[in-house]
């Protein structure tokens, strides 16, 4: 949700602003093509269908990997949450990403959750945004708040990174580039995902240009 911090951070944890991000594709099953998918075509999906695209719905995969299980890889090229599982699987969640300029790769941890958060703006968004500004010293958790039902807030040793791994009350953008960095996943998934996971689970963001092969 934060733009704030970004070049210090990119500094102090080997985390890469990317240039640009990849236009969004999803498959078309009918076509047997991968086909464009942007902002205005995912809200005429949403509306039409109440649902995301299928391949944006949490799912179990085949996922070759030699990190251990409870591993989180977010694949943001793709816009793919992956969480390792045991016997070369992972729980993949559709996600949405950082927009253009607000990319970021690194590994980081989980270095602690909550329930209905609370979204505190930061200053800049206060500054400029005057529905921002009425929450300046945060606002409650609940179905109306930006972060959604539950938060992972990601961490770098002891330091809080001000990225988010978190629900969001536009499932629509799920699959697209639309964040100031932090990872947003629809709120069932989010609430799966956070039963799931434990403090201290490692976060791989992979840079652009590693993304995991399409279809994985």
């Amino acid at each position: 949700m934060r733009k704030i911090g970004l070049i210090v951070l990119a500094a102090g944890l080997c985390l890469g602003p990317l240039a640009a991000l990849a236009a969004t594709q999803i498959y078309d099953a009918r076509t047997k093509k991968w086909v464009d998918y942007d902002k205005r075509k995912a809200r005429q999906y949403f509306a039409r269908n109440k649902q995301v695209p299928e391949a944006f719905r949490r799912q179990v995969v085949p996922f070759r990997t030699a990190e251990p299980p409870g591993t989180i890889i977010i694949d943001g090229n793709q816009h793919f949450l992956y969480l390792v599982q045991p016997g070369g699987q992972a729980i993949r969640y559709g996600i949405g990403v950082g927009r253009e300029g607000f990319g970021w790769a690194g590994i980081v941890r989980v270095g602690r959750t909550a329930e209905w958060p609370t979204w505190t703006p930061p200053p800049e968004m206060v500054a400029r945004d005057p529905n921002a500004a009425k929450w300046a010293a945060g606002m409650p958790g609940g179905p109306d708040n930006p972060l959604g039902a539950r938060a992972l807030y990601l961490y770098e040793g002891e330091n809080d990174t001000i990225y988010r791994i978190h629900g969001t009350v536009e499932p629509w953008t799920i699959g697209l580039d639309v964040s100031s960095g932090c990872i947003r996943m629809n709120n069932d998934d989010v609430i799966d995902l956070h039963s799931r996971v434990k403090i201290g689970a490692k976060v791989i963001v992979l840079m652009q240009g590693a993304a995991l092969y399409k279809g994985v």
